[in-house]
């Protein structure tokens, strides 16, 4: 039974950082695996240090990606060489993947070497048309591999209505409708993202979501130190890249006072919601 997402983040309401990784050996723009190693153990040391939540490991920087059947080993050998090395330095900190584009088998299986926390998967529940391809319906044949390499600890954080992505196929099928079919097809949990990178969900989507599944709701683009407050009771764990990096650009290296700046807005939060909870 995968472990419960209460059971993997010891605070309520987890702030989880993105590693952009890569590129992998064969994209434009590869230097060394040994360069992305250590770039991401020390992207690593500034997230533990401000005490995020998590670490969440993705090959952004393989766009433009091909889908997991087009890909080679490579990708799966050089995510497996970072996970690890980040997961060794951050130990109990929970650390995830996501493998572009869905890749979802490859992430469970890097993460099971690795001995990674959970992943993230794109195309769970009904097809769509990402800017990389096409997207099946992918949650029967990933959860039997993952029932099959004995990964059933790891749990799975499902994206609903994909950023970077045209839902004409579902457009008769509100973000609830979909929402809501996500614990059906065993997703551990419903990731809301805005249209692209580093722009947030909408207010009435998250709020659709919400009322739509009992499982946990990720804010997964966009959110930010300006708009964590606003975004805090919409949702219960937030994904966190570009707003953290130099700049806010997803491909700049993390910033350590942006990090800061955003973990010292959540544990504020998360503070005066403890109070309240008290006072009743």
């Amino acid at each position: 039974m995968p472990i419960s997402f209460a059971a993997l983040f010891d605070k309520p309401k987890p702030v989880i950082a993105m590693i952009h990784t890569g590129p992998t050996p064969g994209v434009p723009g590869f230097i060394c695996i040994q360069s992305a190693v250590e770039r991401a153990v020390a992207e690593t040391e500034v997230y533990l240090a401000a005490d995020v939540d998590g670490i969440l490991i993705e090959n952004m920087f393989d766009f433009p990606c091909v889908h997991e059947r087009e890909m080679g080993p490579e990708v799966a050998a050089s995510m497996t060489r970072v996970a690890y090395a980040v997961k060794r330095r951050a130990r109990y900190t929970p650390v995830g993947l996501h493998v572009l584009f869905q890749g979802n088998k490859t992430a469970l299986a890097v993460a099971q070497a690795a001995g990674c926390d959970f992943i993230r998967a794109e195309g769970w529940t009904h097809a769509h048309v990402s800017d990389k391809g096409m997207a099946e319906a992918s949650a029967g044949a990933v959860l039997r591999y993952r029932q099959h390499i004995g990964a059933n600890s790891i749990p799975v954080f499902a994206d609903v209505k994909k950023k970077h992505a045209a839902h004409a196929l579902t457009a008769d099928l509100s973000i609830a409708d979909i929402a809501r079919g996500m614990a059906l097809h065993q997703a551990d949990a419903v990731v809301v993202t805005g249209d692209h990178t580093g722009e947030p969900p909408g207010h009435d989507d998250l709020v659709a979501a919400r009322a739509a599944t009992d499982l946990p709701v990720l804010v997964g683009s966009g959110a930010s130190a300006d708009n964590y407050g606003d975004l805090y009771s919409l949702a219960d764990g937030f994904i966190i890249g570009s707003s953290l990096k130099e700049g806010g650009r997803w491909d700049a290296p993390v910033c350590e006072k942006r990090v800061g700046k955003l973990m010292a807005v959540a544990e504020q939060l998360r503070a005066a919601h403890q109070a309240a909870l008290m006072k009743n």
